[in-house]
């Protein structure tokens, strides 16, 4: 943040797929009896809905809308976009410990669309949506709790037990390659073509050793 307090690490709060809610129910008063409001978000990385049906209204979307209208026996879905994450406006409240990030559509009205309050939650492990509340005359509004909403909490590009498991396999893989490569000739024979040690590398690996000691000596001897 601006002011120095920290980092807040949005993407943090995402599942694997990046949604912090995916179809979730939404309840407005406005809507029909036989329709049913679902909402998907994700904090941080756009998203499309449906992912097979391109040119929706929810392409490359940070919320999305999807009201269902029962008729005939099935469902009719519409998807409306509420707010992308290009042109977002943060505000972070230190007293309350929470930041408010407004969505807007494209075009970047004056009104966002939907606005979502991160609020700092440090005793929960998991983050998730507390409440949201969705008008005909008001932006979309949605309450966050989450440990990652604390600034540095959630540190960006943790390096997990199995991403240093691989990193310490390709360095040994990378290192045992190198290492053979300067070791080992190649031969054609009668049976084909065989690898053997360099002389050179024993060698050297004796010759090493072979210093060491006599240096160890003359220094005993000095002090003698």
């Amino acid at each position: 943040m601006k002011d120095g307090t920290g980092v807040i690490n949005l993407k943090a709060m995402g599942d694997p797929d990046g949604f912090l809610g995916r179809l979730k129910p939404v309840v407005s008063d406005s809507m029909p009896a036989n329709a049913q409001i679902l909402l998907s978000f994700s904090p941080c990385q756009p998203f499309s809905e449906p992912e097979d049906l391109a040119g929706t209204d929810c392409t490359s979307v940070a919320a999305c809308l999807v009201v269902r209208f029962h008729r005939l026996n099935r469902y009719i879905s519409h998807y409306i976009s509420y707010g992308r994450h290009e042109g977002n406006e943060f505000h972070y409240n230190a007293t309350r410990k929470m930041l408010s990030v407004s969505y807007f559509a494209p075009a970047h009205n004056d009104q966002p669309l939907t606005i979502v309050h991160y609020h700092c939650s440090p005793n929960h492990s998991t983050s998730f949506i507390r409440a949201q509340s969705l008008s005909t005359d008001e932006p979309l509004q949605i309450w966050v709790e989450s440990p990652c909403a604390c600034p540095n909490a959630c540190a960006m590009g943790d390096l997990g037990q199995g991403t240093i498991f691989l990193i310490i396999l390709s360095l040994s893989a990378a290192a045992y390659f190198i290492l053979g490569s300067c070791a080992l000739r190649p031969y054609r024979s009668s049976s084909g073509i065989q690898i053997s040690p360099e002389p050179s590398v024993w060698c050297m690996i004796c010759y090493l050793c072979s210093e060491r000691k006599p240096g160890r000596r003359r220094n005993r001897d000095d002090t003698l």
